[in-house]
């Protein structure tokens, strides 16, 4: 299971944000048991059953997209509704032809990818998409390219190689002034990948990739949004909109001097708050506490959990925060955007939540020593609130 302790020790822990997090590729062999991971018959099965159009599901050769009709058809049904339906032939021989094939955000479609998307997300403070490549021959799918996130690579079946050549602009970013230049000579590194195999590569790094080996090859990719200092900075401006001085309106026909003096009152409050040490820990326990996550319906508990302790629940955020407020004998539990404050007593049944490991409400009793009647109307605010949903009705 690649929860966030795996995901640690596997990438190798502090050590690993210390010295390779955004610095510098890592080649981890045989790291990941992929076992029940994610298969070629999950690959058919999702492709078979849902209706996925570009760019959700697509194919590539030499960097270029393959035409959507030339392997697929639209299909209408009575009510009018058109969508297009792969025909196995013709996607065969686009695939045998050299074609790659990527299938976008595979951790909403399979729960064991979701986890192990949910457990990279909590290790590394960050939101992930996991997405699918698989290719047959040594044409390159995307040609030499970069990404404007780091990127975590599993391999799962066969054998890919990856050429790497570092950065040509540091720290690029998908809303850039300009774009990194083409590398000039040998790649840095040539490595191939076998299944079981985990590689890291930073944001920027140019790479090109093939299944040159012989083998049909099948690999997950967790791609990791980044956070840069325009991000914080924009955390910054949202908490400064209590200041008079960032709601007052710019004067914009005024005398030069009143212009100046607009600018300083705005200068101080944002020089006040970047003075302080922690603003990066703020920033970060801000982020924690309102990443959305995904959203679960607990159905069919629409109005509120029965007192049964074989119900299980999970915490759909990837991370929360509980806070102890011991002046006023609360916690205060944030997570998905909102917050709640319970007394003192419910900390450690809230405290099992932020585990992101399903536990029952009998677990979630005895942890804080509560009926499991109180735990259930604890849990059903916290439900209502979009941050725990129900994963085992034990109807």
């Amino acid at each position: 299971m690649l929860d966030a302790a795996s995901w640690a020790g596997r990438l190798g822990g502090d050590t690993f944000l210390a010295r390779t997090h955004h610095r510098s590729y890592a080649h981890f062999p045989g790291a990941a048991d992929t076992a029940g991971l994610f298969s070629w018959d999950d690959l058919n099965r999702i492709i078979a059953t849902q209706r996925l159009e570009p760019p959700r599901l697509r194919l590539s050769v030499d960097g270029q997209m393959v035409p959507l009709h030339r392997y697929a058809t639209p299909t209408t049904n009575r009510r009018a509704v058109t969508w297009s339906r792969i025909q196995p032939s013709d996607f065969h021989a686009q695939l045998r032809d050299g074609a790659s094939l990527v299938l976008d955000a595979v951790e909403k479609m399979h729960p064991a990818v979701g986890a192990a998307a949910e457990g990279l997300a909590r290790f590394l403070g960050t939101s992930v998409q996991a997405n699918v490549y698989a290719s047959w021959t040594e044409r390159e799918g995307f040609g030499r390219h970069w990404d404007d996130h780091d990127v975590v690579v599993v391999q799962l079946h066969g054998s890919k190689r990856w050429r790497l050549w570092g950065t040509t602009r540091e720290a690029p970013t998908f809303r850039d002034v300009e774009s990194p230049e083409e590398p000039e000579g040998d790649p840095l590194a040539e490595l191939v990948l076998s299944p079981g195999d985990v590689l890291y590569l930073p944001r920027g790094w140019w790479h090109s990739v093939t299944a040159d080996l012989g083998t049909e090859s099948l690999h997950l990719t967790f791609g990791m949004v980044p956070h840069t200092g325009a991000d914080l900075m924009l955390w910054v401006v949202d908490q400064l909109r209590a200041s008079l001085a960032l709601r007052r309106d710019i004067p914009r026909f005024d005398a030069l001097t009143e212009q100046s003096n607009f600018i300083d009152a705005v200068r101080r409050e944002v020089a006040d708050m970047m003075a302080d040490p922690r603003l990066v820990e703020r920033w970060a326990g801000s982020i924690d506490s309102t990443d959305p996550g995904h959203a679960i319906p607990s159905l069919p508990y629409v109005d509120g959990l029965p007192a049964r302790s074989e119900i299980t629940v999970k915490l759909t955020a990837p991370r929360g925060r509980l806070t102890a407020n011991r002046e006023q004998g609360t916690v205060t539990f944030s997570a998905a955007g909102t917050a709640w404050d319970f007394a003192e007593f419910a900390a450690p049944a809230l405290g099992t939540l932020l585990t992101n490991q399903p536990t029952t409400l009998g677990e979630m009793a005895d942890s804080a020593g509560l009926e499991v009647k109180d735990v259930a109307e604890l849990v059903s605010v916290l439900i209502d609130g979009h941050a725990v949903a129900v994963v085992g009705t034990a109807l």
